[in-house]
């Protein structure tokens, strides 16, 4: 997510940023780079003016040129403006009513909608430890409302059983009675699209809102459609009076103009953005995180509690006792290429790490490392159980046998073991050093260039 936008920032900071003291002319010449960066990024002129204007403001007013780091008090200082600018503070949302909290989703045909219902009920239901009861709408395009009840099927969450020919307003009724009747805490109401705004839509919109009563109106926005989404936020909030926005598809090639700027141009917060397609890929929107990660600072918080959220607490605590005493063996490897993968890959992990856009060239090549993991993970699952506890007992015939399951050969095998034994040699040794010793070692390796040599380690 605004990768483009990150790169072109970190990449002017480079320039000053190991500068003990920055002239005027320094401090002129990267606010129009900066300005240049938020306009490609489809930040709109008056926002991106606005921003500068008070970037230099501070700058100057803390008197910033004449400081002996000039360079990181001006990244604080566009850090802090950018969070501002995004809303300064993470906007949840409020299910604090008298149950069940309903909430009405509403926007534009194609900007995912109902995909983005499903991520929504799966994250309150999971998360949350809410009792959720989805509902769709949506009775104009063909198969909407099927399409919702399989994915609810799919996370395991209850939706309002189809009964053809009824209108969204009788729909609206039967949700209501049967989340109040059988105990829902939260019901999502997935409302029409349309290929563009029109009275016919908001009038209808008007209708379920007097009905539900909803204590939030989500308004799901497409950010690829780039400065638009403002307009169709701003529309929807002058008929609906939206309270917030969840943006999707923030993974592909959007500029990251509407994420930038929602918040200044409609006072709406974004309160999660879509950055996948995958149903656990909707993310909460904390505008200090993300701002973090636009100027290259990282966001080391998010990253540990996505690992929290997708591993095993049991099985990773059995991996470090077993790592203490020093065992380690191929089944422990697959964990750990498996638990990589769950967090959707080396590259999608160093994305979170401080300094990680510095080292884009070497990014750039972890698709080899990637595809890396996935022909040892095959090799791995081509061994019998026996072969993966004790490794040493494979012979040349074992090792063509496990290559041709895997459809490789013995050479990647060998590379695959030459690995193994590094690692376990190295877990021994870590097996035998203090929490203290562990904690001296991190920092002197921090002091001779951070992860400079965790990329050796995967190839």
């Amino acid at each position: 997510m605004l990768d483009n936008f990150s790169n072109k920032i970190t990449k002017i900071f480079n320039t000053i940023s190991g500068k003990k003291f920055i002239s005027e002319d320094d401090l002129a010449t990267a606010m129009r780079e900066i300005r240049i960066a938020l306009l490609e990024a489809d930040v709109s002129l008056p926002i991106a003016k606005d921003f500068i204007e008070k970037v230099k403001e501070q700058a100057l007013g803390q008197q910033v040129i004449k400081s002996v780091s000039a360079g990181q008090m001006i990244i604080k200082i566009v850090h802090d403006e950018l969070v501002k600018l995004l809303g300064s503070e993470r906007s949840e949302l409020n299910l604090n009513v008298n149950p069940p909290a309903i909430l009405m989703m509403v926007g534009l045909q194609g900007a995912g909608k109902t995909t983005t219902t499903a991520k929504l009920a799966a994250r309150l239901k999971n998360k949350a430890h809410k009792k959720v009861l989805v509902a769709s709408l949506d009775t104009y395009r063909p198969a909407a409302q099927t399409q919702l009840e399989i994915l609810a099927q799919k996370i395991a969450v209850d939706s309002l059983p189809i009964i053809a020919g009824e209108n969204p307003v009788e729909i609206t009724k039967r949700a209501l009675h049967k989340a109040k009747e059988f105990g829902y805490e939260v019901l999502i109401l997935d409302t029409a699209g349309r290929t563009h705004i029109n009275d016919e839509l908001m009038a209808e919109l008007d209708d379920v809102k007097k009905i539900a009563n909803p204590s939030e109106i989500v308004l799901v926005v497409d950010a690829m459609i780039g400065q638009d989404a403002i307009n169709v936020a701003k529309t929807f909030n002058e008929r609906l009076q939206i309270t917030g926005t969840i943006l999707t598809r923030l993974d592909g090639d959007a500029r990251g103009g509407a994420a930038l700027t929602m918040k200044a141009a409609t006072n709406c917060p974004i309160k999660f953005i879509g950055v996948g397609e995958k149903i656990d890929e909707l993310e909460e929107f904390n505008p200090d995180r993300i701002a973090s990660r636009i100027v290259g600072m990282g966001d080391v918080v998010s990253l540990v509690e996505k690992a929290q959220e997708m591993f095993d607490a049991d099985e990773m605590e059995k991996s470090a006792k077993k790592m203490q005493k020093g065992q380690f063996d191929l089944d422990d490897l697959l964990s750990q290429i498996r638990n990589m993968r769950k967090m959707g890959g080396i590259g999608s992990m160093m994305k979170f790490l401080p300094g990680m856009s510095q080292l884009k060239e070497h990014v750039s090549k972890l698709g080899d490392a990637e595809k890396e993991m996935l022909r040892q993970e095959a090799l791995i699952l081509s061994m019998t159980k026996k072969e993966r506890r004790n490794p040493d007992i494979l012979n040349s015939s074992r090792k063509h046998r496990i290559a041709n399951g895997a459809g490789s050969n013995i050479q990647e095998v060998n590379r695959l073991l030459k690995k193994y034994k590094q690692m376990q040699k190295m877990m021994k040794k870590f097996g035998k050093i203090s929490p203290s010793q562990i904690k001296e070692m991190i920092k002197e390796h921090e002091g001779a260039g951070g992860f400079g040599g965790f990329g050796g380690m995967l190839k």
